[in-house]
């Protein structure tokens, strides 16, 4: 058996609805069946044909201008414009999901948020903005209720806007150590405290970096400098990754049951974990990259 994989160029077709129009001439009326329903109001483009511009643009980061040329390729011309108004008619036709989601994410009693740069196009260069992130998942917890993320877009990473995302949210949120966060965690804060849980994944972050033998192996392998792979950071990396260990194996239990087993096998991992990392501190230069702040973010 011989396999080719190929593929089927996709196919453009305009879909003509024919409502005829009826007149009674005893009542002196005229009907017709109601048109057909289009996504926007007066609209001419089929769900599918939005669904795909909007994930070319948003999920596959496909500016309109390139897309537009390429649909003119396949003999479709579209303007930017009438493109770019597509787009906007489509978050107005969203709006009221999105804030059902909004609504349906922060309702729970745990979030976990985080923030990732997002390259975007600007006059003459490339513009670094934010991406703001919030999960709910209860699934770990034994909890029935659906996951869902709720994303937000701000053109910098200042402290304003996670303090306005979760203004109305009180509950245990888990992240890394970025500072914007700082006020969100203020016993006075209203309409509720939130609990800080911090990221065993962000703590891990620094030591993997400096701990990574693939990293390492490829810069050996290429003309980039090798730095000196850290023993210690690699011991702090395995001892972390025990805890995680035990959380996989305790994932989707009750509360009760997994805070039994993280009080008899993970509380004497994280205690000795802080007491080996003290020791090991100690003996470490101040130039040491194992002795500089960092910023677990």
């Amino acid at each position: 058996m011989t396999e080719t994989l190929e593929v089927i160029p996709r196919r453009w077709k305009v879909i003509q609805h024919v409502r005829e129009k009826f007149s009674c001439r005893a009542c002196e009326r005229v009907s017709q069946v109601p048109a057909p329903f289009h996504v926007t109001a007066r609209g001419w483009a089929g769900p599918n044909l939005l669904a795909m511009v909007l994930f070319e643009k948003f999920g596959q980061h496909q500016p309109l201008n390139r897309q537009a040329e390429r649909y003119a390729r396949e003999g479709l011309p579209l303007s930017l414009s009438t493109l770019a108004d597509q787009v906007g008619a489509c978050c107005a036709a969203l709006a009221p999901l999105s804030r059902t989601l909004e609504a349906h994410v922060m309702a729970a009693e745990r979030l976990h948020g985080d923030d990732t740069t997002v390259p975007v196009l600007a006059p003459g260069k490339t513009d670094t903005v934010r991406c703001w992130v919030y999960v709910r998942d209860d699934r770990p917890f034994g909890g029935t209720a659906a996951p869902a993320a709720l994303f937000h877009y701000s053109r910098d990473r200042g402290g304003t806007h996670p303090q306005a995302h979760l203004a109305r949210y009180a509950g245990l949120f888990q992240a890394d150590a970025y500072g914007g966060y700082g006020k969100l965690y203020a016993a006075d804060r209203k309409p509720g405290p939130i609990i800080e849980a911090a990221c065993w994944v962000h703590a891990r972050r620094p030591f993997f970096v400096l701990a990574d033998l693939a990293k390492s192996a490829a810069q050996a392998a290429g003309s980039r400098p090798t730095k000196v792979m850290s023993p210690i950071a690699l011991e702090a990396v395995r001892r972390i990754d025990a805890l995680f260990d035990i959380e996989r194996d305790i994932n989707g239990a009750s509360a009760a049951g997994r805070l039994a087993v993280r009080q008899a096998a993970s509380a004497p991992l994280v205690a000795g974990l802080e007491a080996w990392m003290r020791e090991q501190r100690a003996r470490l230069s101040r130039t040491n990259d194992l002795a500089r702040p960092w910023t677990i973010c």
